[in-house]
């Protein structure tokens, strides 16, 4: 369930533009690995949300990236803020993210791309892209997906502040450009 959605259909990467700094933030509904209901409006009433898109278990850089956050989970959460990664891949693959990464942070599914629609993350990749990712690196997007449109988030972060609009943000759509936790860091003590 999302409010705010801006859900369109297939892009390629250069549509999507992500969603903008002081802009109210889609509110989801989304389920974890154990098949928990996370509710965004929920969690931002108690403390802001850093909210990361990646592509799957099966790439190398979010799998690099979601290791970096973990490492430094700790000092995001000391300053009163959750982490949560999203991924649009069905629960059972949330959990072999989980084990490459180490990730104990809340890591979500997006049903159908739901949520990247409404962050406009979501793109098609071109079919050399997905003949890389489906057979080199094992995506098999047609099975982890709940859908077979093999659409893909771009490797968004989101700052949400407690009245659920978008405070900072990362966006690249070059895939190995991610935020950093240096970066996390300085925008959650801008927050204060």
């Amino acid at each position: 369930m999302l409010t705010n959605a801006n859900a369109q259909s297939e892009k390629t990467v250069d549509q999507a533009n992500g969603l903008n700094v002081g802009q109210e933030a889609p509110l989801f509904e989304a389920s974890d690995a154990a098949g928990n209901k996370f509710k965004l409006k929920n969690e931002i009433k108690n403390q802001p949300v850093v909210v990361i898109f990646y592509r799957g278990y099966w790439c190398p850089v979010c799998n690099k990236h979601l290791s970096q956050i973990q490492d430094s989970l700790q000092l995001i959460m000391e300053k009163g803020v959750k982490v949560l990664a999203i991924s649009p891949e069905k629960p059972e693959y949330l959990d072999k993210m989980s084990e490459k990464s180490g990730a104990e942070f809340t890591l979500l599914y997006d049903e159908n791309n739901d949520i990247a629609k409404a962050y406009d993350v979501n793109f098609k990749p071109s079919s050399k892209q997905l003949f890389t990712y489906n057979v080199i690196l094992g995506a098999d997007m047609k099975n982890t997906h709940s859908d077979d449109s093999q659409q893909l988030p771009i490797p968004a972060t989101y700052l949400i502040n407690k009245d659920g609009k978008i405070v900072w943000r990362q966006f690249d759509r070059d895939y190995h450009n991610r935020a950093s936790v240096k970066d996390i860091l300085k925008a959650v003590d801008n927050l204060q």
